[in-house]
């Protein structure tokens, strides 16, 4: 079993969680940031003697240089949203201080040719930012008589921005429709076991339940006036039910191959939770269970709430490996009629993309969308992902209304 599952709405990564920066949690407020601190280099910083960097007053400041600055470091804010603008408003705004002390704007295009890498899928923007970002720097090169080898540089490093931004939006692309094609998959896979489920229920019991209702129809026609044949109508459906039941035991037992029960014991439940920790401790797993349900529950949901444990277990032993801190707690809603089934690790195995839909994140197993499964036809919900400080949750939220089976 994979941790593979979908989220419910967006699909999010296969991959083990990572860090992400303030450009990613916060990108307006980022980007901002960045737009004001590149504002106040490029307006207060110049180069000084030995390439150094020293402090320019703001009265030593055209008023026009100022505004050129000024509508540069603005722009920066709409890098993500409008960076083919920004990129002309950058290129505009660094012309006409080329080849005085006031050329000070390369930073900034730096930034915007890795905007336009990243943020927009036309491909001719970029080379046509770099061809105008080179020309930029030879003719500020030629006027204050820079060596060709700092401008060979300097064009290494406008086009590095932008190829490298358009690396990171190619592989963005391609993990989106990873996730996609993944959650397609998982999709996929439930509608054939659904299928496959009902074309062997209609072809192995459909026949017999047929043959029991016709079979009891005649013994209720004829019970007043041949009590023996309804008896011999009746023995017939007796037989006919046994083998039904016969052969759907055999289909659960080829639909579930691997049980560790006889599949004509009873269906395990919550008192055999324990039992199923202490088997997963020697295994080498260090788990602990906390139970606070103390009303009944129905049968199918003690089935399901083992079936959930079992299977979480078994993908934190697979993934994580032995010696794995584990907890399972089992508690009632605080806001409904229901119970929750968490299940969290500290282990560093494979983590999925996220469960609260669809997709998971590989397509070796499908664990988890069996697990989904069995809360949803309970009526309830399951989510599954990393931890912020590593490892792995499985939350499942399970109504407890209705009458057991």
């Amino acid at each position: 079993m994979n941790r593979t599952a979908q989220p419910a709405g967006t699909p999010v990564s296969s991959v083990p969680s990572k860090f992400h920066g303030p450009f990613v949690r916060w990108p307006r407020a980022a980007d901002a940031t960045l737009a004001l601190v590149l504002f106040l280099a490029v307006t207060f910083l110049e180069e000084g003697p030995g390439d150094s960097l020293v402090f320019r007053p703001l009265p030593d400041l055209p008023p026009p240089v100022l505004l050129l600055f000024s509508a540069a470091g603005a722009a920066l804010y709409w890098r993500r949203r409008r960076p083919t603008a920004v990129m002309g408003v950058a290129l505009a705004s660094w012309a006409p201080t080329l080849g005085s002390s006031y050329a000070t704007l390369g930073g900034i295009v730096l930034v915007t040719l890795y905007s336009v890498g990243r943020h927009t899928d036309d491909k001719r923007w970029g080379p046509l930012g770099i061809v105008a970002a080179t020309a930029s720097i030879t003719i500020d090169g030629l006027l204050q008589s820079i060596p060709w080898g700092e401008l060979s540089l300097c064009y290494v490093i406008m086009g590095g921005a932008w190829y490298f931004g358009r690396r990171l939006r190619l592989r963005a692309e391609r993990a989106v429709q990873r996730r996609q094609e993944q959650a397609a998959e998982a999709q996929r896979v439930v509608a054939e076991e659904r299928t496959h489920i009902a074309r062997e229920l209609h072809d192995v019991v459909a026949h017999r339940v047929s043959m029991m209702t016709v079979q009891a129809g005649a013994a209720r026609m004829v019970a007043a006036e041949d009590p023996q044949g309804a008896l011999e109508a009746m023995t017939a459906v007796e037989e006919a039910g046994r083998q039904a039941l016969d052969e759907l035991r055999h289909l659960l037992g080829v639909l579930r191959p691997k049980t560790e029960r006889d599949g004509l014991g009873p269906q395990p439940g919550l008192p055999d939770l324990p039992r199923l920790i202490a088997q997963v401790r020697e295994a080498g797993l260090d788990v602990s269970l906390t139970d606070d349900l103390h009303a009944p529950l129905p049968a199918r949901v003690e089935l399901s709430v083992y079936r959930i444990v079992q299977e979480a277990l078994t993908n934190v032993l697979k993934h994580s490996g032995p010696h794995t801190h584990t907890e399972v707690r089992l508690r009632h809603d605080r806001t409904g009629p229901g119970i929750t089934v968490e299940v969290l690790d500290d282990g560093g195995g494979a983590v999925l993309q996220s469960v609260s839909g669809a997709g998971q994140v590989g397509t070796g197993g499908h664990g988890i969308v069996g697990m989904r499964e069995r809360a949803l036809l309970l009526g309830g919900t399951l989510d599954a992902g990393p931890r912020p400080g590593g490892g792995f949750r499985l939350t499942a939220h399970l109504p407890v209304q209705g009458e057991s089976t």
